[in-house]
């Protein structure tokens, strides 16, 4: 005689059961078994099965089916798993139907139903719907639980409110509530979210020193939102106090605290943690591999993303399309298509399928390298191999093709995409609109825009912004005035961006007064300045020689909120110089560093250098120069080449010779017109044996016109280069026929040509060249090279304020 089948044999079957489609071929089947009868334990198990897969329609026919066979006031616990297993798969709406149908079909729902939709709600932000669910629960006299505050605060720190989340928090043992350590973490982690870190930190001690310890699944939620911000730091800092209570790490956290590190560009930090594994007695996974993957080939070291992906296969781990999606895209950003293509090869061969992303990473590589033909065979295959049509694959090509400047395919493309079941999107054409507007074609962008809204596609601020700009960058400022008013019509509001853009236009094109006004309508519309606003608000104001009430601003951005930025900062020095006043530009110089905590950098350090050159305080301008080193703002060519400038003017030939030398030493090329200042200044001091110098090492460097390349032969090239060097420099009027002169009676004189190679006299007339100046080696001449005694007198006012009267020698 066989043993009867039991319902718990059936939900045993069912929960082990991988595919929910047989699970529940198998659940109905049973019901042919003589005497069998389904209940409740074998319906929930394939409710839960089926909603789990998301097979939503079988599973709506299995709950019609079990409203009938079973008691409905017992069903709150399906009901549940149902709301859940809606809201996993982001199907709210439906998730909300079951909630409100549990009354209709008398199964009256308890607050753990209330907890269930409101969860579902808040995780996918309907915090106001949330908020009538739970207030309907109050109204229905079902009290809340922990749970019920659990999801309060954690809606509350979804919308940016930490401390109303903290009051709930406290307010919670008044409600016959004990604290826990979920609802403490959801509170901790809206601090750190926000930015409250020290608030995050000194609650986090309140709930340890309140008994309450997170297990490692809530302190690693806890740690997740640090890992997000890159902040590692503030994550070892919590880890090290839980650690003493008790909990132990597990996987997870480290590939979390990994994530982290790749975040904030701490590679060597996120290998070597990896590389700690074993000591920890962990073994990393597959998410441990792809996340160090990941996070290398995002700072472009593919090269070692792929070492990694080698080691992860010889510990046993395959790699999956987000291990090779990974590399693909990262070499492909490299442009180094050769290796993406031998990544895929290799990966198909081992079974694995290219999908959406495989193909749009190929094409955008492709269209990036200018190989538009394999771009457009890339995407075709992907169509051929029965990828459905979609919208991220036809934009990836529309955006390549336009960005290469053929317009024209990608409006055939975008022709065809309709045919094909997918239509364009308003970023289709956004995409189009951009390619037209880079390549000067504003007015065609313009009547694309019209196309989009006449087809139904609604444009939006990405699409008016770069319309504005493009006319902005035409000095076209009518038209684009033109397009923010239309905005409004659209229902699109202006953005920061559509101002700044508009704002910067009206400042290339002089409009200084329109710069003022359209400013104070962008504050009077709510629209908010950033930094960038003022950068040009105050740009304009400079330009228009309105110097002090620039300055002014400097105190309206503190007040706003902001910092001001170096870009702010060199517009100033930039206006005070311009206005010849070197005294406010110097003291403003020094108050960056002191009163805003801007370090200086090359840029501003040439802005103060080259205003001083030109009014002859060479001796100031020399004190930057090389404190510039020092501060760790490098010079570059335009500061070498205003310095020699003025040392030239200032007649100080010794000075201006040197620093030409180390400019070479240094692998800057000066121009022909800091050659030609030099040259005359050596000349004009009969110390031709220097300029002949510098003719043949200007030779030597390759530092002349084509014409000297095309002689092959190397004997007339060592002639005639020199020749040329000098009849070119005067052609282009960089140095005087008084040089000149004396240069061509230098060059062909052989005795000083021999003299000049065997022994060059610089400006304190003892470096030894010899064979080095032919090596191209100029470090034996930077030994002898000093900090010359400037002749000038420099302007009294200026030097007291700084402090001195003469640099020393």
């Amino acid at each position: 005689m066989s043993r009867a089948l039991l319902p718990k044999h059936v939900s045993a079957v069912i929960k082990c059961q991988k595919d929910p489609l047989k699970a529940l071929e198998m659940f109905n089947s049973v019901n042919k078994e003589d005497g069998f009868k389904h209940t409740l334990l074998t319906y929930k198990c394939v409710i839960e099965k089926l909603g789990v897969h998301g097979e939503f329609e079988a599973m709506e026919r299995v709950l019609s089916e079990m409203r009938m066979n079973i008691d409905n006031s017992l069903l709150e616990g399906v009901y549940i798993g149902a709301m859940r297993n809606y809201g996993r798969k982001g199907k709210v709406e439906e998730a909300v139907n079951v909630f409100q149908r549990m009354e209709f079909y008398n199964c009256e729902p308890s607050v753990q139903s209330y907890n269930a939709i409101m969860n579902v709600l808040v995780e996918y932000g309907y915090f106001d719907q949330a908020h009538k669910v739970y207030m309907g629960m109050r109204d229905n006299g079902i009290a809340p639980d922990v749970y019920t505050y659990t999801i309060r605060i954690k809606s509350f720190c979804k919308t940016r409110r930490p401390h109303v989340a903290l009051r709930l928090l406290n307010n919670m043992p008044s409600q016959g509530c004990e604290f826990n350590a979920v609802a403490y973490c959801t509170v901790i982690s809206g601090f750190y979210e926000e930015n409250y870190r020290i608030e995050a930190y000194e609650l986090f001690g309140d709930m340890l020193g309140q008994g309450v310890c997170p297990n490692v699944t809530t302190f690693n939620k806890l740690i997740h939102t640090l890992s997000k911000k890159g902040d590692v730091q503030e994550s070892e800092k919590l880890l090290n106090k839980v650690l003493k209570r008790g909990v132990s790490p597990n996987v997870f956290t480290f590939n979390i605290f990994i994530q982290g590190l790749c975040k904030n560009g701490s590679l060597s930090g996120a290998v070597k943690m990896l590389d700690g594994f074993m000591m920890e007695g962990l073994t990393p996974d597959v998410v441990t591999y792809n996340t160090l993957i990941f996070g290398l080939c995002k700072n472009f070291k593919v090269e070692e993303a792929e070492c990694y992906m080698r080691k992860m296969v010889n510990n046993g781990f395959w790699p999956d399309a987000f291990t090779y999606n990974s590399i693909i895209d990262g070499y492909c950003k490299l442009g180094t298509i050769q290796k993406a293509d031998k990544i895929l090869s290799d990966a198909i061969f081992k079974g694995f399928e290219p999908d959406e992303f495989t193909y749009c990473s190929l094409i955008k590589g492709l269209c990036q390298d200018g190989d538009i033909d394999r771009a457009i065979a890339v995407f075709d295959e992907a169509l051929g191999k029965g990828l459905k049509p979609n919208i991220v694959l036809y934009n990836t090509l529309v955006k390549g093709l336009s960005q290469n400047g053929l317009i024209l395919q990608a409006l055939q493309l975008m022709n065809e995409m309709s045919k094909n079941g997918c239509s364009p999107n308003i970023w289709t054409y956004n995409l189009v609109i951009n390619g037209l507007c880079k390549m000067g074609y504003v007015s065609d962008a313009s009547k694309l825009v019209s196309d989009a809204i006449a087809r139904g596609y609604l444009p939006d601020i990405f699409t008016f912004n770069t319309l504005i700009d493009g006319y902005c960058k035409q000095l076209n400022l009518n038209s684009a005035v033109e397009v923010i008013n239309s905005m409004w019509s659209h229902g699109v509001t202006p953005d920061v961006i559509t101002y700044n853009t508009v704002l910067n236009g009206l400042c290339k094109a002089a409009k200084y007064e329109d710069v003022i006004h359209t400013f104070q309508a962008m504050m009077e519309k709510g629209c908010v300045p950033n930094i960038i606003s003022y950068n040009i608000l105050v740009e304009s104001l400079c330009k228009a020689r309105k110097v002090n009430a620039a300055l002014e601003m400097l105190q309206e951005i503190k007040i706003k909120g902001l910092t001001p930025d170096i870009v702010c900062f060199g517009t100033l020095l930039t206006g005070l110089c311009g206005n010849g006043d070197l005294d406010g530009a110097y003291h403003l110089f020094t108050r960056m560093k002191h009163e805003y905590n801007i370090s200086h950098t090359t840029a501003t350090y040439n802005i103060m250098i080259n205003a001083l050159c030109e009014k002859l305080n060479v001796s100031m301008a020399q004190k930057l120069f090389w404190e510039m080193g020092d501060k760790g703002s490098a010079p570059d060519c335009f500061t070498y080449r205003v310095m020699i400038d003025g040392f030239c003017k200032a007649g100080n030939t010794d000075s201006g010779y040197n620093v030409l030398l180390e400019k070479i030493e240094k692998g800057f090329i000066p121009s022909l017109v800091t050659f030609g200042r030099v040259l005359n200044c050596l000349c004009v001091n009969h110390r031709v044996h220097e300029a002949v110098g510098i003719i043949y090492l200007m030779v030597r460097k390759g530092i002349v016109p084509e014409v000297v390349n095309s002689i092959f032969e190397a004997d007339k090239k060592e002639i005639a280069a020199p020749k040329i060097v000098v009849e070119d420099l005067l052609k282009k009027g960089h140095i005087t026929y008084y040089a000149y002169e004396l240069l061509y009676d230098g060059i062909r004189d052989k005795k000083l040509v021999k003299q000049t190679q065997k022994r060059f006299k610089p400006a304190i007339f003892v470096t030894e060249l010899g064979g080095d100046i032919e090596n191209g080696d100029l470090s034996i001449m930077f030994r002898a090279f000093q900090k010359p005694t400037s002749t000038l007198k420099s302007s009294e006012s200026f030097n007291n304020k700084v402090g001195i009267n003469e640099v020393p020698g």
